[in-house]
């Protein structure tokens, strides 16, 4: 029977079937052109340039929805930023490197400020801040571009500060002219009002500051990630067959298991496949509910589980369980050695109590650690707090393994025994010694000793993490 189109009925319904299709493809490319483009035209934006949903819609004649889902892939990627009260702004591309610098914008979040010009600046970095307090002819030869000047309500600095291409944050709860918001404004420089005083907000940005630098010896899963990572793994609709091609193809052994939306289900590895015929499906062979780390957890973190678990690979997976990486030994190895070449690195708590304290070493060859009880340490009764006793002990165990054993350590579990009340100065040490050690996890004894009694007593379980 044929059809007013010339053809069986058979032929005319698989026509527009195949249309039907090719019309879905050429939709869902559109779609996919349209976030590409989105994502260009906001790397080409200007650094400070504002954006919104709206806009992008309009400009690029996108829906909504997928100029939403854009400008959100964007601020994944480092391209963008949503500050408070001033919108989403195009900023430089993150960098680690530059972690301990802080922006003007997070300067507002720090001292509870309130921005009062130079909005479209924020995204700039902070490079030093300057106090004014002396008088202009002195104070000029500090200012200098990318700083930001502290001062209270001096209307000249203000508008000089300004023109040599310096921030100002004022104190006291002061406002600034409507001259120099002006300026403010058309440079590009934000000035911002504090009810703090000057110590007080100097005290808050130099905390600020200091915290970021601690942060750069935290290595997280992320900085273990090149940008050129693209994971290799399988669909769970493959089979046996499929698994030894890409084996032979890569050189791999483990992969992790895929859904059609990319969602991580299972990971596979030479032992799972073993004893099955080559037509099987991955699904019924693979090992389910892997473990799986998201990338902004700290690499000590999954260093732990590749060791604990004994696997060489780790599926890195954003909000949605979507691969987006995978994370080898290597990968911790090459990153952990890169952190030991870092020359910037603050000082947490634990090693701020442990400053005053120094190694000894005594005529048999053993070392111990010794200092002396300082006032920051005690509690309100004036003795060693509880709290510093056990940072030092962890802090001497990690140091004793690092020394002994090249390797970092992480406390898994410490019982603290507390024999004697330790005064405010006095001196103690604090002796280490190896009860067992293993490949993956040591155990300790530690004594503190206060005038050769034996004050506090501790053991320790400590999971080990090699240097490398």
């Amino acid at each position: 029977m044929k059809t007013p189109f010339g053809e069986t009925v058979a032929e005319t319904v698989s026509f527009f079937v195949m249309l039907g299709i090719a019309r879905m493809k050429k939709e869902v490319d559109g779609l996919s052109t349209k976030h590409e483009r989105i994502l260009k035209y906001i790397e080409q934006l200007k650094v400070g340039e504002k954006i919104s949903v709206r806009q992008i819609a309009k400009q690029l004649q996108v829906s909504d929805g997928t100029a939403y889902r854009a400008i959100k892939e964007a601020e994944n990627q480092g391209l963008v930023q949503t500050i408070d009260r001033v919108g989403t702004v195009r900023i430089e591309k993150k960098q680690r490197s530059n972690l301990e610098q802080l922006t003007f914008a997070e300067v507002v979040n720090v001292v509870n400020g309130t921005v009062l010009g130079g909005k479209n600046g924020l995204h700039k970095k902070l490079h030093r801040f300057v106090i004014g307090a002396m008088k202009l002819e002195a104070m000029v030869r500090y200012i200098r571009p990318g700083n930001l000047l502290i001062v209270g309500n001096r209307d000249q600095v203000h508008r000089i500060a300004l023109e040599r291409g310096a921030a100002v944050l004022i104190t006291g709860g002061f406002h600034a002219t409507e001259e120099v918001k002006r300026l403010a404004d058309q440079l590009e420089l934000p000035v911002i009002s504090s009810n703090y005083d000057t110590f007080t907000v100097a005290s808050l940005i130099n905390r600020a500051i200091y915290d970021r630098q601690i942060k750069k010896e935290i290595l997280l899963v992320e900085d273990a990630l090149s940008e050129d990572n693209q994971p290799v793994s399988i669909r769970i609709d493959q089979t046996v067959a499929d698994y030894y091609r890409q084996r032979k193809k890569t050189g791999y052994r483990r992969f992790p298991v895929v859904d059609h939306l990319n969602r991580v289900v299972g990971m596979v590895t030479s032992k799972d496949v073993q004893g099955y015929r080559s037509d099987e499906r991955i699904e019924r062979v693979m090992t389910k509910n892997p473990i799986v780390v998201f990338p902004k957890n700290s690499l000590a973190s999954a260093a732990h589980e590749l060791s604990w678990e004994g696997v060489e690979l780790l599926p890195v997976v954003n909000e949605k369980n979507e691969l987006i990486g995978v994370l080898s030994r290597q990968d911790v190895i090459q990153s952990l050695q890169a952190m030991y070449k870092q020359p910037e690195i603050g000082e947490t708590l634990q090693e701020l109590s442990y400053r005053g304290f120094k190694e000894v070493v005594n005529e048999n060859g053993e070392s111990y650690y010794c200092g002396k009880v300082t006032p920051q340490m005690t509690d309100s009764l004036g003795t060693l707090s509880v709290g510093v006793l056990t940072s030092l002990i962890s802090e001497a165990a990690s140091r004793y393994l690092r020394r002994l054993h090249h390797a970092n350590s992480t406390v898994k579990e410490i019982t603290l025994y507390v024999l004697k009340l330790i005064q405010l100065e006095s001196t103690v040490s604090v002796v280490p010694r190896v009860l067992e050690m293993g490949r993956k996890q040591t155990k300790l004894e530690i004594e503190v000793r206060n005038n050769q009694q034996v004050a506090a007593k501790a053991l320790l379980t400590v999971q080990m993490i090699k240097k490398y």
